[in-house]
């Protein structure tokens, strides 16, 4: 992109201070362009997005201060933005080379489990608005709010109905008997 293109859509009655040197910076943040990409269209890439960002940050700066040091941040900050969604895009494409459906597919939920007599006797002696927290937050996997709008709750009563029930459900099943005596 030549100098005259830069600025070719701004009216000149708009130029301020920054318009009118950035076109004498266009050299050096080329050349420090190319030494980070080490790819020439991709250094006139990271030129033509840092003009356009320092465009639209242009009231952040500072007349009379360092441009050049000022353009070059503003460089420095876009190639960086650039390497962190390359590195994200890169690590989509492996899960999905992986797993081409990974995104489609919701995580499997975990295998039912039979609950023992104990833990099954113990979660009926619970009070009631205990035991319906603990069934559904942890037997039937219920967000907070899906529980909270069930119950016809506040999420925070449907967080401290659950923390007491559990407190209660552990002390139960610890003072229950063992079914089974363990073998020496």
């Amino acid at each position: 992109m030549s100098q005259s293109e830069v600025l070719a859509w701004v009216p000149a009655a708009q130029k301020s201070e920054l318009r009118r040197k950035l076109t004498e910076q266009l050299p050096n943040l080329r050349l420090r362009a190319l030494k980070l990409c080490k790819n020439p269209d991709e250094a006139a890439d990271l030129v033509q997005d840092t003009v356009l960002r320092a465009l639209a940050f242009e009231t952040s700066y500072q007349p009379d201060t360092n441009l050049r040091g000022w353009l070059q941040q503003v460089l420095f900050s876009v190639f960086i933005t650039r390497c962190r969604r390359r590195r994200r895009e890169r690590r989509a494409i492996e899960t999905l080379t992986f797993d081409p459906c990974a995104w489609t597919n919701p995580d499997a939920p975990p295998p039912a489990r039979e609950l023992s007599r104990s833990v099954v006797s113990a979660l009926s002696s619970l009070p009631p608005q205990f035991r319906a927290v603990v069934e559904l937050v942890d037997l039937e996997e219920l967000a907070y709010r899906d529980a909270a709008a069930r119950l016809e709750v506040p999420v925070g009563t449907v967080m401290s109905r659950l923390f007491r029930g559990r407190r209660l459900l552990a002390g139960l099943l610890a003072t229950a008997p063992d079914p089974l005596p363990e073998a020496a």
